[in-house]
């Protein structure tokens, strides 16, 4: 049995002189994608002093510093797969790093709530770039089942980040005031910044390189909406990604419910551990057992998950362990939903990679925002909220997968290649 780390099959030749191997170049996608959860993550534990240093009047209203950066995340990348198909991907990274660095140092000298989320709206707008482009260097130089596998690998380094991230706030926050958390993701952005530039070679093909014209971007973006399979699991990530962010906003408050907050990094680091648990279950069965047994699997065990724990909250109410070990088994199933979801999603769209990763992105992290809000501003001290969420969605979740199936589970997968 192969390595989860030995290379499935020799990639597309890189662009741009620059020899990068299997590992290296699965810990730069990681890298690229644990942006976004270190922008998320690392501010949980400062939420209270944020909303006392910014004369707030209350913590739900200070879910707003996570909201604005999940709603400049998703509103916005749509854009950058037309620019990164036709100028590439690695200047674009570049560029982005850079303006994810700059809005950090902003958000970290902020003395109004209205700058503060209008710094972080910005640096959830950089991030975005990072969320498309680490898809679509991926689709660049993979697809089907590799696709998926080389996705779950990234994961597993990227999870380690929302599993570490509250700790590292918490950590910073006993040295330095909270402003210090913007630094440190300042910080970060240039070191990623400087790794893309010295190691990371143009991975787009010449001959998929698009000029930008409004007809074929929207072609492209039509093609992205009217395939089953593309727009099907899209939803079906949306509706995953709503249900894991109404857990995250409301996170920090529902362990402070229930008296635990100084312990919250540790149970939040426990909870995601669950993601992290699936990804590398994912990469060692995904090449074997195909991505539609595996997630499928997972939605069902998810479904009754959420029923089951929505069921005993309703009748006998909930405690610290019961929720937490129901977080943890949720997690794992987002885990191996997550993964071959975006994959599958992404497989017919080989040819308008770019475009196809924005748009899915967008329509995913921009809806996840929307129900997560929903979720988050409806905490009432209670986790009904929480967890009759992740009950709506997952029925949502099955019924977009059915969708893109034409009603059938666990169908064998034949390739569908998108016109030239």
């Amino acid at each position: 049995m192969h390595s989860p780390l030995t290379e499935p099959t020799a990639p597309a030749p890189d662009r741009g002189g620059v020899a990068i191997g299997f590992r290296e170049f699965v810990c730069i996608v990681a890298m690229l994608m644990a942006i976004n959860a270190l922008g998320i993550d690392t501010m949980l534990p400062a939420l209270p002093a944020i909303a006392t240093a910014l004369n707030l009047s209350s913590v739900n209203q200070a879910q707003w510093v996570v909201s604005a950066y999940m709603i400049g995340f998703g509103a916005t990348q749509f854009i950058y797969g037309p620019l990164a198909d036709r100028f590439g991907r690695r200047r674009l990274i570049i560029l982005c790093l850079g303006l994810y660095a700059t809005t950090s140092l902003l958000a970290s000298f902020a003395a109004s709530f209205e700058v503060m989320i209008a710094a972080r709206m910005m640096q959830g707008v950089a991030a975005a770039c990072t969320r498309v482009l680490a898809v679509a260097i991926v689709r660049d130089r993979y697809s089907g089942r590799e696709m998926a596998r080389v996705m779950s690998l990234s994961f597993l380094v990227f999870l380690a980040v929302p599993m570490l991230a509250p700790s590292i706030g918490q950590l910073i926050l006993l040295v330095a005031p909270w402003h210090a958390i913007f630094l440190f993701l300042g910080g970060f952005a240039i070191f990623v910044l400087g790794w893309v530039s010295l190691r990371l070679p143009e991975t787009l093909h010449p001959e998929y390189r698009r000029a930008i014209r409004l007809k074929q971007i929207g072609a492209a973006m039509r093609t992205v909406v009217t395939n089953r399979t593309s727009i099907g699991y899209t939803l079906a990530l949306t509706l995953s990604f709503g249900a894991m962010v109404g857990f995250i906003n409301s996170a920090q408050q529902v362990f402070g419910a229930f008296g635990e907050a100084e312990h919250f990094p540790i149970l939040f680091a426990f909870i995601a551990g669950g993601m992290a648990f699936a990804s590398i279950l994912n990469s060692r069965i995904v090449m074997r057992v195909g991505s539609r047994r595996v997630s499928h699997t997972a939605l069902i065990l998810f479904i009754s998950l959420c029923a089951i724990h929505l069921a005993a909250t309703l009748i006998f109410g909930d405690n610290l362990v019961s929720f937490s070990l129901f977080q943890f088994a949720a997690m794992f199933c987002s885990g191996l939903l997550g993964s071959n979801f975006g994959a599958m999603a992404m497989e017919p769209m080989g040819e308008i990679a770019g475009t196809a990763a924005s748009v899915q992105g967008t329509i995913s992290t921009l809806g996840g925002a929307i129900i997560g809000i929903i979720v988050g501003q409806n905490f009432d001290g209670t986790v009904v909220p929480v967890v009759a969420g992740y009950f709506l969605c997952s029925l949502g979740i099955l019924a977009m997968v059915l969708f893109a199936e034409n009603g059938r589970l666990f169908r064998p997968h034949h390739e569908v290649r998108v016109p030239q």
